[in-house]
């Protein structure tokens, strides 16, 4: 048990502490309306402090290791995908090349109906090399997700060219092979 003493010199003691503390808060109110005057005379507001502190978060995240390595990641992805439209873009240009240069001296469109032309080995060919090519891009961005038959996307982008043209045709001057 504690003596009636030393109950007391704590008891003073506690209010000692007390008047410390209430002293500190006072002189602590004060330094914080001499830092908000200060910073209201440089024009340093709540806003500017906002940005600020998002700059500098931004700064520290940039130069982060997670940062650089998904940044390098992307771009490798953005290189990769641009390659793999590239070869695409070259595979159907040399096929219908190839189409062109195999026709004699008349169009495609007047020496074969559509069905015939696709059940043709060529077609088969081009077909196949390109069903390749898009499952080679989708398997390298990661992208699994439906994306339709071969047979909608053609339709598509058929009729999406044949927006292109205003007659829906071509002259008979380019369908010509040279």
């Amino acid at each position: 048990m504690m003596t009636e003493e030393e109950r007391e010199e704590i008891q003073q003691e506690l209010a000692k502490l007390e008047e410390e503390i209430n002293t500190l808060r006072q002189v602590l109110s004060s330094k914080e309306k001499q830092h908000a005057e200060l910073k209201q005379k440089l024009g340093v507001g709540p806003l500017s402090e906002l940005r600020t502190n998002f700059s500098r978060g931004w700064q520290d995240m940039q130069s982060s290791t997670a940062y650089k390595k998904t940044s390098e990641t992307l771009s490798t992805a953005g290189q990769r995908t641009s390659a793999a439209f590239s070869t695409l873009g070259s595979a159907i240009t040399r096929k219908f090349g190839d189409m062109r240069s195999n026709s004699i001296g008349y169009s495609i469109r007047h020496s074969m109906s559509m069905p015939t032309m696709r059940n043709s080995p060529s077609f088969k060919s081009f077909e196949e090399k390109v069903e390749n090519t898009v499952t080679t891009i989708k398997t390298k961005v990661g992208g699994t997700g439906p994306g339709g038959s071969f047979e909608d996307v053609l339709s598509s982008a058929a009729n999406a060219s044949s927006q292109d043209t205003p007659t829906g045709n071509l002259p008979d001057g380019s369908e010509r092979a040279s």
